[in-house]
C-alpha cells in the first residue's frame, strides 16, 4: 500500500507584494514625510531667521526677527497641510484626490515662502524704523541664519506627502465604521422578532424573513 505524504504548498506572498504592499509602503512614507514636514516647519519659523544693527539716537541698535516675523505663509501651510494629511482618510475617490492635492499644494507654498523669506530684510527694516522713530531709517550689517532653508525643507517633505497621496492614495484605507478592510459594508445584524408584537411580525414578512425562526 502506497501512502501518499502531502506536501504543504509555500506561502503565498501575493498580498505582500504588488500594489498592496506598494500602498503600505508609500501610506508609511507619506505620514512619515507629511508631520516630520510639518512640525519642522513650524518650528523653523519660530527660530531667529535675520539680525541687523539700526543707527538710532544714542547708538547702534542690534535688531533679530524671527520666521513669524518675516512671513506667517510656512506656518500656515505646515497646519494646513497636516489637515489635510489627516483628512486624506476621511474621504473616498474624488475627494481624496483634491484633498492629497491640497496636501502637495500646501508643501510647495510653503517652500517658495521660506526661500523668498530667506533674503527677506523688510521685518528688520520695520522695527529699526520703529525703534529710532524714522520711517526711512533702515538696518545696517544685516545676516541671514539657514532656518528659512530649514523650513523649505519642511515644506519639501509636506509636498513630497501630497505626491505620494495622489499617486498611491486610492489603495489606502478610509475611515468608516460600516466598512471592512475590503471595502464591503458589515452585514447588519437581523433584530429579533417578538411574536407577541404583529408590528415585528409584519416588518420580519416585508424583510423576507420568517417570523417563526423555523427552517
Amino acid at each position: 500500500m502506497e501512502y501518499v505524504t502531502a506536501v504543504p504548498h509555500p506561502r503565498t506572498e501575493a498580498a505582500d507584494t504588488g500594489p498592496n504592499r506598494t500602498g503600505r509602503r508609500s501610506l508609511g512614507v507619506a505620514l512619515l514625510f507629511g508631520a516630520v514636514g510639518a512640525a519642522v516647519a513650524l518650528l523653523a519659523s519660530r527660530q531667529e531667521w535675520c539680525s541687523g544693527v539700526a543707527a538710532v539716537a544714542g547708538g547702534r541698535l542690534p535688531l533679530t526677527a524671527k520666521g513669524s516675523d518675516v512671513t506667517g505663509v510656512p506656518a500656515a501651510l505646515a497646519i494646513v497641510g497636516l489637515a489635510a494629511l489627516v483628512a486624506v482618510f476621511a474621504v473616498r475617490r474624488v475627494g481624496r484626490v483634491l484633498v492629497a492635492a491640497l496636501l502637495a499644494l500646501s508643501g510647495a507654498g510653503a517652500v517658495a515662502a521660506a526661500v523668498l523669506g530667506a533674503g527677506d530684510s523688510s521685518a528688520l527694516d520695520e522695527k529699526a524704523a520703529t525703534a529710532a522713530g524714522d520711517a526711512s531709517t533702515t538696518i545696517d550689517a544685516l545676516s541671514h541664519t539657514a532656518w528659512p532653508y530649514v523650513a523649505a525643507g519642511g515644506g519639501a517633505l509636506l509636498l513630497i506627502a501630497g505626491i505620494l497621496a495622489v499617486v498611491y492614495g486610492a489603495a489606502w484605507p478610509s475611515m468608516g465604521g460600516r466598512y471592512e478592510r475590503s471595502g464591503a459594508p458589515r452585514a447588519r445584524k437581523a433584530k429579533a422578532v417578538d411574536p407577541d408584537r404583529p408590528e415585528d411580525l409584519w416588518k420580519a414578512l416585508d424583510r423576507g424573513e420568517d417570523p417563526t425562526g423555523t427552517a
